[in-house]
């Protein structure tokens, strides 16, 4: 798929997995103010994060997770602003997320289908029928950069070896992790999707939960 088409339409709704789950989590100020500095060795090199500006609960940390989802699935629980990589033996490293219009749309059971860094983002249709004069510039398209909406790496979701149009992707918008946002699938802090997207293959198993 031409990157120029990637944008944030959804496309049909998928059978939610049954699940059963129970969280609790511990967190170290050191090792998560730690886990936010400088990102160096990009294209486009990250500035550090004040972590304690970010909810202590919304950043990136190992958590008690019980799930029947086997390790290595994605599991994003849109209702509470979290994101799940599930490790197995009763544990899961949990991420906050920000949940746009288009990520309350899609339920059940998807795959990564495609993964990329500094992904290029087209507005949709209806981005440019609600905002012309922000997103009109870009209809044709905007490049990969820090001022892009998909931020430093989007994730792809598939069903069925077709593309959902459904994305976990970065952000430009920090302040916007935990909140409900006017467009937009998932969204994750800059650091928080590069980590993901080192640890999860393509071809791995992702479970959104809906309300």
């Amino acid at each position: 798929m031409s990157l120029t088409r990637r944008g944030f339409l959804v496309g049909l709704p998928l059978f939610l997995a049954a699940c059963s789950t129970r969280t609790s989590s511990s967190i170290s100020s050191t090792s998560m103010i730690s886990a936010y500095g400088p990102v160096t060795d990009e294209p486009f090199p990250l500035p550090g994060l004040n972590a304690r500006l970010i909810k202590p609960e919304l950043r990136r940390q190992m958590v008690d997770y019980e799930t029947n989802h086997s390790k290595g699935t994605v599991v994003v629980d849109t209702p509470n602003r979290f994101l799940y990589l599930v490790e197995g033996d009763g544990k899961a490293m949990r991420y906050g997320v920000g949940v746009g219009r288009e990520g309350l749309a899609l339920r059940g059971n998807a795959y990564i289908g495609r993964k990329a860094e500094w992904p290029s983002w087209t507005p949709t249709a209806n981005m440019l029928r609600r905002d012309p004069e922000a997103n009109g510039p870009y209809r044709n398209g905007m490049a990969g950069g820090p001022n892009n909406p998909l931020g430093a790496r989007a994730l792809y979701l598939y069903r069925s070896g077709g593309d959902t149009m459904f994305r976990i992707h970065g952000t430009n918008q920090p302040q916007s992790i935990g909140l409900a946002m006017s467009s937009g699938c998932i969204r994750m802090l800059n650091h928080d999707i590069i980590d993901l997207y080192e640890r999860v293959p393509s071809g791995t198993r992702v479970v959104v939960i809906q309300a």
